[in-house]
Parts: structure tokens; sequence; C-alpha cells
């Protein structure tokens, strides 16, 4: 049976799509190395998919570079002329876009300030109080975690002292330490009590245990020992 003509359109399915292409794009590569063996001819083909995918064939005995200088060079064209002028075009920009930011840099550092008129004046005097509000709250931010680390650090430091000196005490044996109570306002100190007690009645001073002897929790606190003073 004689093979029946295929209508060139758009195949519409994406998968006989794509297996359409894959199988003629290979039998184009094979016609293009047939041709390079058989005729010495410099072949390159450049291939796009409808994915984007990037497929090409070049000669073995050329490069791709090769055959497009070999083309300018015959037919007296430039193909990269646009595409420098693209390129001057956006170094150009690029360029402004730097002399601007030098400048605005330089004007916020109190320099060529003489051409601005007074909107622009107001408007840079805004952006630096700003910034000045921005830089404030970030320093004060910075020193409150840093009064906050130290707090931490010194409770530590404290919580680590008064454990060394109940071990210590416990190793040593030492017998409990009693200090003088205030009383009524009077200061702790043995001359302030003996000033106290100094008028007529009984003098009596009361005696409790060190807060930081190892024994003080077996005690409760208010728990208070008095003793009376000899004439």
């Amino acid at each position: 049976m004689a093979r029946g003509k295929i209508q060139i359109k758009r195949i519409e399915n994406p998968t006989n799509r794509q297996v359409t292409y894959s199988k003629r794009r290979n039998g184009l590569f094979k016609k293009a190395n047939e041709l390079t063996v058989l005729c010495d001819a410099r072949v390159s083909i450049i291939m796009f998919s409808s994915t984007g995918k990037l497929h090409e064939y070049i000669s073995p005995s050329t490069s791709t570079k090769e055959l497009f200088d070999h083309y300018q060079k015959t037919l007296g064209v430039d193909l990269w002329i646009s595409h420098f002028q693209r390129m001057q075009e956006n170094l150009k920009k690029l360029k402004d876009v730097n002399r601007n930011l030098r400048r605005q840099i330089r004007q916020r550092m109190g320099e060529y300030m003489n051409d601005l008129s007074f909107e622009e004046l107001r408007c840079l005097e805004q952006d630096m109080d700003n910034a000045v509000r921005i830089i404030r709250e970030r320093k004060y931010r910075v020193i409150s975690n840093q009064i906050e680390t130290h707090k931490k650090k010194l409770k530590s430091v404290g919580e680590i002292h008064k454990t060394l000196l109940q071990e210590f005490d416990i190793a040593t044996g030492e017998e409990p330490h009693y200090g003088l109570v205030d009383d009524e306002g009077v200061g702790g100190d043995y001359d302030s009590m003996m000033r106290y007690s100094g008028g007529g009645g009984p003098r009596i001073f009361a005696l409790r245990l060190h807060p930081n002897h190892p024994n003080m929790h077996h005690a409760h606190p208010s728990d208070l020992t008095t003793y009376p003073l000899l004439e």
C-alpha cells in the first residue's frame, strides 16, 4: 500500500508533537552528517524545541564561531553590531545610575548642595531624619540586647558564687554565722544596737543565721535567737 500524505500543519497533541520532533530531528542530523562526509561540506544546525531545549549539530572539521565568521565575511554583514549597540546603551544607563548614586551619597555628606532647590533640600532633610531614626532604633535595640545578656551573665555568676560559698562552708565544717538583726528602724551594727539599748530597761539583742549558711534551709527565716546583754 502506498504511504498516505501527511498534512503539514501544527500537531495539536503534545505527545505526538514531541515524538515527531525527536524523529525528524534525528533524521535531519543524520542527513547533515552524511552531507559532511560525502561532500566535505561544513554544516551547522541549531534547533530549539517547543519547550526551549537546545539541539545542535556541527561538522567535526569546524566550529560554530568559524562558521559565523565565514558567514559574516561572505555576506559582508556584522551579526554582532545590534548586540554591541544594545550593550553600549545598557552601559550608558548603568553609568548614569552610578553617577546619580554617587551624587546622592555626597549630598548626604553635605556636599554638592548648591544646585538643589528648596523642595529637594526638604526631601533630603526628611530622608536624613528617617535614616537617623532607623539608626537610633537599631542602636537602642543592640544596647538592650547587650544589657539583657549582661544581666543573665551576672545572675549566673551570682548563683555560681552562692553555690561555691555553700560548698565551702560544708567542706570546712564552720559553725553557723550570726549577725545582728534590725529592729524598729535601728541599724544592724553593734554601735547602733548599743545606742538603742543605752536607756533604761533590759538590754536584749537578737541573732539569726547568716542567709548563706548551708543550714539556713532547716530554719524559718523569721526564727530569731535572743540573748540579754550583760551589764
